[in-house]
């Protein structure tokens, strides 16, 4: 009795040590299905778009760099304007400079100039994409008095945007997308008022380019399907969350440049969470010629919600990485090269 007492608790122990086993090869099985799917679909997707060279993008940050801070008014400002014009010419774009004097919050007069490219201005459908070129006259975050004067370099804040679109200028010269796009390169983007001086004037002074060109564009009649702003797309470690106003006036642009950099595998740059509200050249873009355009610009949890180096003297070549701007520029391009006519 004995005997078959032990036997029967042997093959009871039997049979549930192989239903366990059963059961667990299943659950690892339905397990793995999504994860299998997920793969399946991320190794489906087929770029579209041609290669973004960082290197390239790079160089011409390089070279605007060089210039010096390019503050309105100024020899260097001069200069780099007529480096921007040459370059999209070089590149086969159909230029055209819309130039204006403002009166800014000192009372000071400031001739401003939009540049703007066109590839394939023919066509009808048209994907406006667009950087600020100057950069900030002041230093308004160094700790040192006298530095807070001092225009910055303006590597990341400014330069990078404006880097990546000459990049993309010069791919779509070899390989034309099926749409027309346009470049904006907008002037007078960077000249708030400063933050280390009180200040008793009204009115909002950052932005003043884009804002001049969305009540008098370039072309009376000018629209496009939607517009991307590339800002501060350079910096090392940089993440792009979907930007207040980006949701607010173009949440469908927004899913389609995030998720167009998710496939891409660029998630970890384009981050899914909801980022701040940021007063940049997409807003009169928005409010006032009524396009839909996304703000991918390095936000991040800091006391300014920027990166370090924002408005500072480290804004400099050091703070470039070609990573970051392979990213943005891949993810752009792949967005308007996937756009049918």
């Amino acid at each position: 009795m004995n005997k078959m007492k032990h036997r029967t608790v042997i093959y009871w122990i039997i049979a549930v040590c192989a239903a366990a086993i059963v059961f667990y090869l299943s659950c690892n099985s339905y397990r793995t299905k999504p994860a299998t799917a997920a793969v399946s679909a991320y190794e489906a997707y087929s770029k579209v778009s041609p290669d973004f060279d960082a290197d390239s993008a790079y160089a011409f940050i390089e070279r605007q760099v060089s210039f010096g801070p390019r503050v309105p008014n100024t020899p260097e400002h001069s200069a780099c304007g007529d480096y921007l014009s040459v370059t999209l010419k070089a590149f086969g774009a159909e230029v055209t400079e819309q130039t204006a004097d403002i009166v800014h919050y000192n009372g000071e007069m400031f001739s401003i100039r939009n540049i703007i490219g066109s590839f394939q201005p023919e066509k009808e459908k048209r994907i406006m994409l667009f950087a600020h070129w100057d950069t900030r006259p002041f230093a308004d975050r160094e700790t040192d008095p006298q530095k807070q004067r001092q225009p910055i370099a303006g590597a990341d804040d400014g330069a990078s945007g404006v880097g990546v679109l000459l990049e993309i200028a010069r791919q779509l010269q070899q390989k034309p997308a099926a749409v027309g796009v346009d470049l904006f390169f907008f002037d007078l983007e960077d000249w708030g008022h400063p933050e280390f001086e009180a200040s008793s004037v009204s009115g909002d002074w950052w932005c003043v380019g884009s804002r001049y060109w969305s009540e008098n564009p370039h072309r009376s009649d000018y629209r496009a399907a939607y517009g991307i702003l590339l800002d501060m797309v350079g910096g090392k470690g940089a993440a792009f969350p979907r930007e207040g106003y980006s949701v607010q006036y173009a949440s469908n642009v927004v899913e389609k440049v995030w998720s167009t950099a998710t496939k891409l595998g660029y998630g970890s740059y384009f981050i899914q969470k909801n980022g701040s509200y940021i007063t940049d050249d997409h807003v009169p873009v928005n409010k006032i010629r009524h396009i839909p355009c996304v703000d991918i610009i390095h936000l991040q949890d800091s006391p300014t919600g920027f990166a370090p180096h924002w408005h500072t003297h480290a804004d400099n070549l050091s703070v470039i990485d070609r990573a970051t701007l392979k990213a943005a520029g891949q993810t752009v391009m792949e967005v308007i090269y996937a756009e049918n006519d």
